[in-house]
């Protein structure tokens, strides 16, 4: 059993290295280094001053406190509250919990203010000048308010980079967007597959009319969701989902009747979740495509779809010919690769898709984190 999701040469040491150095944000010590040095030279006036006092006297144990202590502070802020809670709507919850972090930081830089006088066998009038050194006085005199400003600043940085990166993204899924209904019109609804359910659909008309009507309703609702629904980036789950069921049974029209498609998938919950258009139906065109077409064997093709709260499970196989060669992994023309990076632009980091080429089938499973949809107007009257 063979995994075809990437086949990647295998990584050298260097990279190893780098990729678990961009894990662990490493790269950023260097920064946090020269911002607190910045602000020390700042206050002394001479770099060479600063960089003396920080490295060759006592008053390195106040720099240390300062560099580590705020430097937590602020990856607690941007990698813990701001996804728990301002990201999910709590604000009154952020802004506390960020004003304790910012008391707390404050509170435990102090130590290393008396620190150094106890390392330099001075008080702290001695060494750091008159005051008034209560513990409220020294939170309040310098670390509060130099915390409140490191965080500001990390927070900008971090805003503007999800901002770029964002726009970034938009940009490449407009570009993909387009790209993807370009190939879905020439591979997927070309002429042979309108055609051939035109023709299967004639033929019912003698045959069956009721059935030639209710599939010619079908082609309908096909044709108007590819033309008219999907022009959005996201479209209600439960319309997708009724546009494979209407692609499957004109399918059904077109294959031989020794093809047996099972769809398992009970309509419960999905009527406030959105998809983005053709995700699923990547996989089931390819299924249909490329199912084996044995005289003498079955042919079959499994589908399930399950959704437990935004969470989507869509699970297809189908079984293959023996000739059937990589061809299987060419949806639709679009491609593996390209499968794949229009899923990264979509749902970065929300997705796992799993494809395995066994002798006499192919299986997908693809397990996605949806959200909820904010229909239109329009797209409520449809």
């Amino acid at each position: 059993m063979n995994s075809l999701a990437s086949s990647k040469p295998q990584s050298k040491a260097p990279s190893v290295h780098w990729e678990w150095f961009q894990k662990y944000k490493l790269y950023h010590i260097p920064f946090w280094i020269g911002y607190n040095y910045l602000w020390w030279v700042v206050a002394m006036g001479n770099p060479l001053t600063a960089a003396n006092n920080i490295l060759f006297t006592p008053l390195a144990s106040k720099f240390i406190f300062y560099l580590v202590f705020q430097t937590l502070a602020v990856y607690f802020n941007l990698y813990y509250l701001i996804p728990k809670f301002l990201e999910k709507g709590h604000f009154a919850t952020y802004m506390a919990c960020l004003l304790v972090t910012i008391a707390v930081t404050a509170s435990l830089i102090v130590p290393g203010y008396h620190m150094g006088a106890y390392m330099a066998g001075m008080t702290l009038e001695e060494l750091y000048g008159k005051g008034n050194y209560d513990v409220i006085h020294m939170v309040v005199g310098g670390p509060l308010s130099s915390t409140i400003a490191v965080i500001t600043l990390a927070m900008s940085i971090k805003l503007t980079k999800n901002w770029l990166q964002t726009q970034r993204r938009q940009q490449d899924l407009e570009k993909e967007k387009l790209e993807t209904e370009l190939n879905f019109l020439k591979y997927q609804f070309n002429p042979h597959f309108l055609f051939n359910s035109i023709n299967s659909i004639f033929f019912l008309i003698h045959k069956n009319p009721d059935m030639a009507s209710a599939s010619l309703a079908k082609f309908s609702e096909l044709l108007r969701h590819q033309l008219y629904e999907c022009n959005d980036h996201e479209i209600p789950l439960s319309k997708e989902i009724t546009y494979l069921e209407n692609f499957i049974e004109l399918e059904k029209l077109r294959q031989n009747d020794n093809l047996q498609v099972n769809f398992e998938f009970a309509k419960l919950g999905t009527e406030h979740l959105g998809i983005a258009p053709f995700v699923l139906m990547t996989f089931l065109e390819n299924a249909f495509k490329h199912v084996s077409k044995h005289s003498n064997e079955a042919n079959w093709i499994e589908i399930k779809l399950a959704v437990e709260n935004e969470k989507l499970g869509f699970f297809i196989a189908n079984s293959t010919s023996h000739d059937n060669g990589n061809d299987v992994v060419n949806y639709g023309g679009i491609g593996l690769k390209n499968v794949r990076r229009r899923l990264d632009l979509i749902y970065p980091g929300k997705y796992e898709l799993d494809i395995i080429d066994k002798p006499g089938s192919f299986e997908v499973q693809f397990n996605v984190i949806l959200e909820i949809v904010m229909l239109t107007p329009t797209a409520q009257i449809a």
